[in-house]
């Protein structure tokens, strides 16, 4: 598993992904995993409460790919309050996030929020 130079790329595709966790059970967000030799630049999180009620949100990236490894949280256990949004990443605090690594959600009811990122992926 390599970690790319990104100091000669060679492309770099603009990439948006979406996802609605279904349950409380911590979710990965597979989309945001880059591909082998390769690594992805989140450039922004934006967490969206689309019910009447306030929920709790903790995004975590983690040491491995598929959820596995140790877990790090970006956001832990924020309240989102209803019909409202949370930026957990933005261009000012933005992640890399390696082959090896990947980005999991947890929310306190499932379906209440949806989770949007905008990211670049660096070959």
């Amino acid at each position: 598993m390599a970690n790319p130079n990104i100091v000669n790329v060679t492309s770099i595709y603009g990439n948006t992904s979406y996802l609605v966790p279904a349950n409380t059970a911590a979710t990965l967000w597979s989309a945001l995993t880059p591909s082998a030799n390769s690594v992805n630049k989140i450039n922004n999180i934006v967490v969206s409460n689309v019910t009447a009620s306030a929920v709790a949100v903790t995004v975590a990236i983690n040491s491995a790919n598929n959820g596995s490894g140790t877990s790090y949280d970006i956001a832990y256990q924020v309240s989102v309050p209803a019909n409202a949004s949370l930026i957990v990443v933005d261009k000012t605090t933005s992640i890399y996030v390696g082959e090896a690594q990947s980005i999991v959600a947890t929310v306190g009811t499932g379906s209440a929020l949806e989770l949007t990122a905008s990211y670049e992926t660096l070959t």
